[in-house]
This record gives structure tokens, C-alpha cells and sequence, in this order.
């Protein structure tokens, strides 16, 4: 007998995640509400679009602001879980702490039964140890976490690695959303595993997990077999797609760690991060232990997309 489904209130449900968690609650059944920020309607014309794009789909918008507690706590009790998405990578926009008003909303309104909030990159339980600048990222998240579990807010934490959109075009190349044209940098020897994942996957596991009870309280980590590659790997699956050679060029790893002198903030942090991925192998040198769940393993009825597959559209 199906349990009944849980009401879904989005917040961030715009961002380049948020859209697809938006669409994967939809798409199971959910009732969806999707906050929309008075100050949206001011200055972005496609995200107002969006949102009503959703609301043809059969969300419901939710107007509030986080200058404006009432109006958070008013929307967060409309629904049993909350899903934060705001970005928290800086070259968008580092709204991550915003999340601490979410919190205080939750707390008050207590009905929540679950709230999962802004995480989906790497585990930032597991990077206390990140180079400055990048490590704001992770320190963040963490905050939040510290003020979650102190309100005793029933959680799930998403760790979803690398989005396949930023890494797979470009073969992790550090400088490239696409193909290369002849060469590829590779990271030290290229053959530190690193997982990749499809957006719409990310999206489709995130709601899976919302009313399961083994992921009440855990970190659900997206680590689907066929998707841990190492950018050797990647490489080699591009060169036999699409029929064409690739000169591979090697980054030892005190150069890379001496590229960031030269970059500005935002690329300082991006440098720091494809350390911990590619030389450190952070996304996979680790177990997951009792305090974490698998997602494919959980849901082993999702067809997530494979990397070959992935790979096909920028041929």
C-alpha cells in the first residue's frame, strides 16, 4: 500500500538544481508549492517565467520574502517537507547562510517532518580540512547543519558530487563547458576517480528521498556505479564516441596549486575545489558509513543516466 505523499515546499526552485527538484515532485505525484521572492518580480523577467511555467505544471507559488519572518513561517507551514536549492556557488550567487532565517521559520512552525537543505556538491562534513577561499562553501553548509540539528529538525542531507553539465562537456577541463579542439589538461595522472551525475537524476533521487524513512537523518550520497570515472576514463569514452583523438596535457599538482596566485576570487575557489576532486580523490577516497545511504542502491527502479550517454549530446 503506498504511503501517502508527502507536500513539498521549494525553495530555490529556479536555480539550475532547484528547476529539476521542482519538476521530479511533480512528476511523483507531490503537492507542490514553490516559494517565489517578492523582490523576484523586480528584476528577473525568465525567472518569473519559470515559476509560472511550474504553475502551468500544477505547483503552486508561494509568495514571501526572507527580509519578512512571517511571511517564511506562513509558507513553510503549507507543507510537511521543505527542499532548500539556493545557490551556493559564488560566481551565481552565495546565498547559503540565508538559509538560517529558513531554519528559524521551520523551528517555529513546526510541522516539518523533513527539510533538506541547500547541499548537492560534495560532503561538507567531510571538508574541514578545504583550502581557503573555497572552503566558505563547505563552512557554510556546515553552519547550517549545526543550527538544523540544534532546532532537532528532522534532516536529509544530498551529497550529489559533480553535476554532469559542468564536468563532462569539456572532459573536467578546468576552462571549458564543452569539447576541446586537440588537448585536454588532465589532473596529476588523470586516474583519480571522481562521480558524476546527471541533473535530472539529482532531481528525481532528492524527492525519492523526501518520505523514506532509511534516509531520515542521513546524508544520502548519489554514487550510481557506472558514474565513477576517473578524467582518464572520461577522455577515452569521448575519443571512441566521437571517433577523434585527443592530446592530453598533465598538471602536476604543485602547479595547479600554484595557478590559483593568478586568479581572482571566484577562480580561486574553483581551483581549490577540482584539487579536493582530482588530486585528493575526496568524492571517493571514502566510505560511506552508518551516518549515510546510497541513493541507486536505495532506488534501484531509477534508470539514471550514464556517462557514455551524457557524453552523446555535444558530439
Amino acid at each position: 500500500m503506498e504511503i501517502n505523499k508527502s507536500k513539498v515546499l521549494i525553495v530555490g526552485g529556479t536555480g539550475y538544481v532547484g528547476r529539476r527538484i521542482v519538476k521530479a515532485s511533480l512528476q511523483q505525484g507531490h503537492e507542490t508549492y514553490v516559494l517565489q521572492r517578492r523582490e523576484l518580480g523586480l528584476y528577473d523577467i525568465e525567472k518569473v517565467q519559470m515559476l509560472l511555467s511550474f504553475k502551468r505544471l500544477g505547483a503552486r507559488l508561494v509568495e514571501a520574502s526572507f527580509s519578512d519572518h512571517r511571511s517564511l513561517v506562513e509558507a513553510v507551514r503549507l507543507a510537511d517537507v521543505v527542499v532548500c536549492a539556493m545557490s551556493g556557488v559564488p560566481f551565481r550567487s552565495h546565498n547559503i547562510l540565508l538559509q538560517l532565517k529558513l531554519v528559524d521559520a521551520i523551528k517555529e512552525a513546526g510541522n516539518v517532518k523533513r527539510f533538506l537543505p541547500s547541499e548537492f556538491g560534495m560532503d561538507a562534513g567531510r571538508m574541514g580540512h578545504a583550502l581557503a577561499p573555497g572552503r566558505i562553501t563547505f563552512d557554510d553548509k556546515v553552519t547550517v547543519r549545526k543550527a538544523i540539528e540544534e532546532a532537532r529538525i528532522p534532516y536529509t542531507y544530498v551529497s550529489a558530487n559533480c553535476f554532469a553539465g559542468y564536468f563532462i562537456g569539456g572532459l573536467c577541463d578546468f576552462n571549458s563547458l564543452t569539447p576541446p579542439k586537440g588537448k585536454v589538461h588532465l589532473y596529476g595522472d588523470g586516474n583519480v576517480k571522481a562521480i558524476f551525475v546527471d541533473e535530472d537524476d539529482v532531481g528525481t533521487y532528492t524527492i525519492k528521498a523526501i518520505d523514506d524513512p532509511r534516509t531520515l537523518n542521513k546524508t544520502l550520497y548519489l554514487r550510481p556505479s557506472d558514474n565513477i570515472l576517473s578524467q582518464r576514463q572520461l577522455v577515452e569514452m569521448y575519443e571512441s564516441l566521437s571517433g577523434k583523438r585527443v592530446e592530453t596535457v598533465l598538471i602536476p599538482e604543485k602547479d595547479f596549486l600554484a595557478s590559483m596566485a593568478g586568479l581572482d576570487y571566484i577562480g580561486q575557489i574553483g581551483v581549490g575545489h577540482y584539487y579536493h576532486i582530482f588530486y585528493e580523490g575526496s568524492l571517493t577516497n571514502f566510505e560511506i558509513g552508518a551516518g549515510g545511504v546510497e541513493a541507486s542502491e536505495l532506488y534501484p527502479e531509477v534508470r539514471y543516466t550514464r556517462m557514455d550517454d551524457y557524453m552523446k549530446q555535444y558530439l
